[in-house]
């Protein structure tokens, strides 16, 4: 079994190292749910796109983790993930005594902008609106229309916006 899953995997690598999101889109819609206008730039390492779901117009750019092997990543409409930004639903288990594993979804609300590395760990809610800061790591649930930032994530600030856009990135390389 661990074998067949090392070979998917290095298929879904392959696939999302094509320059064209044409083509990772086709092969990542057999998996995942993809709403319209959604884009998942190049060198993206996904992992159990099964467990995948992204709202439309939302960008994920390029050199992201999006980890599903332990729960579910959902991702709402119109959120902008930044480069280099690692989402985790698998993490070990700090109380157990043979280095086991523990998982948990993350959801990610409409309209929520996540800078350049951020890191994300299992069972983590960030709410509409939310801004997380670049190189913040996120260990707990985000309020709606909150700014975090730093290591562990806290509330740095306030949103005052009515997030009434519409992302439309959609390069044809990349």
């Amino acid at each position: 079994m661990h074998i067949l899953l090392d070979s998917f995997q290095a298929v879904t690598n392959i696939f999302m190292r094509t320059p064209f999101w044409v083509v990772r889109r086709l092969y990542l819609s057999i998996f995942a749910k993809l709403s319209n206008g959604c884009f998942i730039a190049y060198k993206c390492d996904i992992r159990f796109p099964k467990r995948l779901s992204i709202g439309k117009n939302s960008v994920v750019n390029k050199c992201c983790t999006l980890d599903c092997r332990g729960g579910d990543i959902v991702i709402g409409d119109n959120v902008d993930i930044a480069q280099e930004t690692n989402i985790w639903t698998l993490e070990h288990d700090v109380s157990s005594n043979i280095h086991g594993t523990k998982g948990g979804g993350v959801e990610i609300e409409h309209h929520v902008w996540i800078a350049s590395r951020v890191t994300i760990l299992p069972y983590v809610h960030i709410g509409y609106g939310a801004i997380i800061a670049s190189g913040a790591v996120v260990t707990k649930d985000v309020p709606p229309m909150e700014i975090w930032g730093g290591v562990p994530a806290k509330k740095i600030g306030e949103r005052k916006n009515d997030c009434s856009y519409e992302l439309n990135f959609r390069p044809f390389f990349q």
